[in-house]
């Protein structure tokens, strides 16, 4: 989810919380209770960290270890000690409690998008994506908003965040039979389709996917339960190559295939260089896949430079490649 949405959940949980009389009695613990919980339910978003290191970091971290289940505890404890040192009277058990529940709330929504999560580490590293819900869903957040303004005008906390998260299930439930429907749809006009991923749009009734077949790669949009085909590719497995086998060892190009369950290459021999290019087919935009791994080879199959990112344009690109290079040199 988004940032916004995380902090009103945030928000959420620690009204919830003052419905405990050993609580709501202790104004200090209300208020440290707060923190915890707005700052946890943010909290596995802190590796964004890595993006100040480079693109390849990002991509291998975010949403990586960060959001597994040991990382529940883990951030609990760390943010609630933290909390604590400020002040020590308050019950240490009640602020890790709440704070913990923040920080899984926010590990267990982030499931449902299309980007996903690497929840089951350290036992696996397998991503794990519903692509159900969107990264920001209007409704979602502006119901937590209403629960908010709600609470702050008098309701009872109990009553109104039973009624927001009541309807928020059954929302969460229409996402998914919608999603059973656009795939049953596929596999019925393409029985041999695998990898098929979905990414609902702000809009209820807009979707984007993309699947594979034995022979093609398909692309494109679903509005109201019916199946738009926008690009098709042929399905090519990456060659077993010297080129390719040294591309893979580039962080760059090794990030993107850890990340990318669907994608197209292209390699391509310039005057001064080889190109290898991977992009990414679940993001579409305008025409353009902007999520890309470029590599540059010397004549001597080595890296001159490399990228991984969101591109969108081709001037972009070569900018960031001299930047790399420069990085590099």
């Amino acid at each position: 989810m988004d940032t916004g949405t995380h902090i009103a959940m945030g928000v959420a949980l620690g009204s919830l919380a003052t419905m405990d009389p050993a609580i709501s009695q202790d104004p200090t613990l209300v208020q440290t209770i707060f923190a915890g919980t707005i700052i946890g339910s943010h909290a596995p978003d802190f590796d964004t960290i890595f993006k100040f290191k480079n693109n390849a970091s990002y991509i291998r971290s975010h949403r990586g270890f960060s959001h597994s289940m040991p990382m529940v505890l883990f951030w609990g404890a760390l943010i609630s000690l933290a909390l604590y040192v400020f002040a020590p009277s308050i019950s240490f058990w009640h602020l890790f409690g709440w704070t913990t529940l923040a920080v899984g709330l926010h590990i267990f929504v982030d499931i449902f998008n299309a980007y996903g999560t690497q929840v089951l580490r350290p036992f696996s590293k397998k991503w794990i994506a519903l692509g159900i819900i969107n990264t920001f869903d209007p409704y979602i957040f502006f119901l937590h908003i209403g629960g908010i303004i709600a609470w702050l005008a008098g309701s009872h906390p109990g009553y109104t965040w039973l009624i927001v998260y009541v309807v928020i299930a059954l929302y969460y439930i229409k996402r998914f039979l919608d999603k059973r429907e656009i795939v049953n749809k596929i596999k019925h006009h393409y029985p041999e389709a695998t990898h098929i991923i979905t990414s609902p749009t702000v809009k209820q009734n807009e979707w984007r996917i993309s699947f594979a077949t034995p022979k093609y790669f398909y692309v494109g949009v679903v509005e109201h339960g019916h199946i738009q085909i926008i690009d098709m590719f042929e399905n090519v497995p990456l060659p077993d190559s010297p080129l390719v086998q040294v591309a893979k060892k580039d962080k760059n190009i090794a990030a993107f295939l850890q990340f990318s369950p669907i994608y197209r290459w292209k390699i391509e021999d310039f005057d001064n260089f080889i190109e290898v290019r991977l992009i990414d087919l679940r993001y579409r935009y305008e025409g353009h896949y902007p999520f890309v791994a470029v590599a540059h080879f010397n004549q001597q199959k080595e890296v001159i430079n490399s990228y991984t990112g969101w591109i969108f344009s081709e001037h972009r690109l070569q900018t960031k490649l001299q930047i790399s290079n420069s990085s590099m040199s």
